[in-house]
């Protein structure tokens, strides 16, 4: 019985782990449909340029990758240490980075002084994504989330274009 990542993600025991994430519906992540004749090479440079992003931004490195035509596989490293030392403020720019965050995270960005209760709340959102920032299960979500909307836009279809997210020790 398969489970759930974070019963399979321990820090104290490794921090490297190897993902794999493969299509559903005999979609094409790339190379060449041989039945439509049809071209997905391009896919590739989608998942590394994501990839190498995404490094820049959370506290995970990569590793190693490599993509086939219907998954992909990725090595990586959790650098705890490295989001840790992070400040408040370098914490919420890179999470600004993936998402809108929130009105007092955006007030805070722009110089507004917060009053207690806002840097309280503050407070609290900086804890969570600094724990999100190095966490695998979201650095999967936000690679699979936009490769699957740009794939399929392309395939001119909607639904999951990915099976779960598989992690191997």
């Amino acid at each position: 019985m398969p489970k759930p990542r974070y019963a399979q993600v321990s820090l104290e025991n490794t921090p490297y782990y190897h993902c794999v994430n493969r299509c559903v519906r005999r979609a094409f992540l790339c190379g060449e449909d041989t039945i439509t004749g049809q071209s997905y090479e391009h896919r590739r440079q989608w998942i590394e340029d994501k990839l190498l992003e995404l490094g820049t931004i959370f506290a995970i490195d990569i590793c190693a990758y490599a993509v086939m035509s219907n998954h992909y596989h990725v090595v990586v490293h959790i650098d705890q240490s490295k989001a840790d030392s992070w400040s408040d403020k370098e914490v919420i720019q890179r999470w600004h980075q993936l998402f809108a965050g929130n009105l007092i995270s955006q007030r805070y960005i722009k110089g507004v002084v917060l009053s207690k209760p806002e840097s309280r709340r503050l407070d609290t959102s900086i804890t969570l994504w600094r724990e999100r920032l190095m966490d695998i299960s979201w650095f999967m979500r936000v690679l699979n989330e936009r490769l699957a909307r740009e794939a399929n836009a392309e395939d001119g279809c909607t639904g999951r274009f990915w099976e779960g997210t598989g992690i191997i020790g």
